[in-house]
């Protein structure tokens, strides 16, 4: 072979070579790593709005990495806010990802340039975030609304005065059961304004315990039923674009019951209850996933769910209610005896 033959084999030779690294680097670029567990919990603040009497309600919630593992950490020195704590209603039950706008904390109006601070330790490490009344953190219902891809990501400037669904829980907020006992949640909901409707124009109940008006159908959005099941199911299908920067959520009234306080692996929801957490997965039971419907809302009013816990202690269970872009709770706790 050739002197020169030799070095155009050599230059192909490094050609290919350089393209296989520009390959590798442009790929490893773009990884993008899932993990099930063993990352650690963030604690985040979404930010504050004010009150009518001068004080301010600050929001927070918090970012759990992984898409499996789940964690208690009690009320302490590994799960505190001060200053006034290290008990301000934080939760001690962690859900895998995203879990915004969780908890509100009021401060008063005369908190100035003080910070809020919380922290969350898990797997050996320490994390922390800042509360302030700083003017970028203030917050209004579309804000909230865009955070969470509310409306389906919608931006309307009516999001602004979106009035928070109703929310009431019937029985006591204090109950003593014991363990494997059976017992009911009946949780009561309204979306107050109908806003934002939902995508198949059905009716909603406004407050708690009242029926619904069949008169306040809604007519659905162009192009709402060309994304329909079928014709039998009249249930709208919803797709969260891949890559979407904030996943997103059909509107329509819904309400869940959560673990708040507690071993969630000891509680068990019947029927399973709709994730509150944002997950995304193909066919999971959230409403940020691909394909769901939001389900249609029950005839009187009335979300009821049978639940059993299976290990002694104290639990504290939240009803969310949400329209896809406010969220309004409601607590119970449960003793569970021997």
């Amino acid at each position: 072979m050739s002197r020169r033959l030799l070095l155009q084999a050599g230059r192909n030779i490094l050609g290919v070579l350089a393209g296989l690294l520009l390959f590798v680097s442009l790929t490893g670029a773009q990884t993008r790593f899932l993990y099930n567990e063993g990352l650690s919990v963030s604690p985040s603040y979404e930010g504050w709005m004010p009150n009518t009497d001068g004080s301010f309600t600050m929001y927070f919630g918090y970012m759990n990495p992984n898409w499996q593992e789940e964690f208690d950490v009690p009320v302490g020195p590994d799960n505190n806010i001060q200053p006034g704590g290290p008990d301000r209603g934080q939760p001690t039950h962690f859900y895998p990802r995203r879990n915004p706008f969780l908890f509100t904390v009021q401060i008063p109006k005369d908190f100035g340039t003080q910070e809020l601070v919380w922290t969350i330790t898990t797997h050996g490490k320490t994390q922390k975030v800042y509360g302030s009344l700083k003017s970028d953190y203030a917050l209004d219902g579309q804000v909230i609304s865009t955070e969470v891809g509310g409306n389906m990501g919608s931006t309307a400037e009516k999001l602004k005065d979106n009035i928070p669904p109703e929310i009431k829980v019937e029985g006591s907020a204090q109950r003593t059961v014991k363990v494997g006992e059976l017992f009911t949640l009946i949780a009561l909901a309204g979306d107050p304004d109908n806003y934002p409707p939902r995508r198949d124009g059905k009716p909603q109940p406004r407050h708690p315990g009242e029926p619904i008006d069949p008169t306040q159908v809604s007519a659905p959005p162009p192009g709402a039923q060309s994304r329909q099941r079928g014709p039998t199911d009249p249930r709208e299908l919803i797709y969260t674009p891949p890559g979407a920067g904030v996943p997103t959520s059909p509107p329509g009234l819904r309400l869940s019951w959560i673990v708040y306080r507690g071993k969630s692996s000891a509680v068990t929801f019947t029927p399973p209850q709709m994730e509150t957490w944002e997950d995304t997965r193909t066919f999971a039971n959230s409403p940020w996933a691909y394909p769901y419907a939001i389900p249609d809302p029950p005839p009187d009013g009335k979300w009821q769910a049978q639940v059993r816990i299976t290990e002694p202690g104290t639990y504290l269970l939240r009803a969310v209610a949400s329209d896809s872009a406010l969220f309004t709770y409601e607590n119970v706790t449960i003793t569970v005896t021997q």
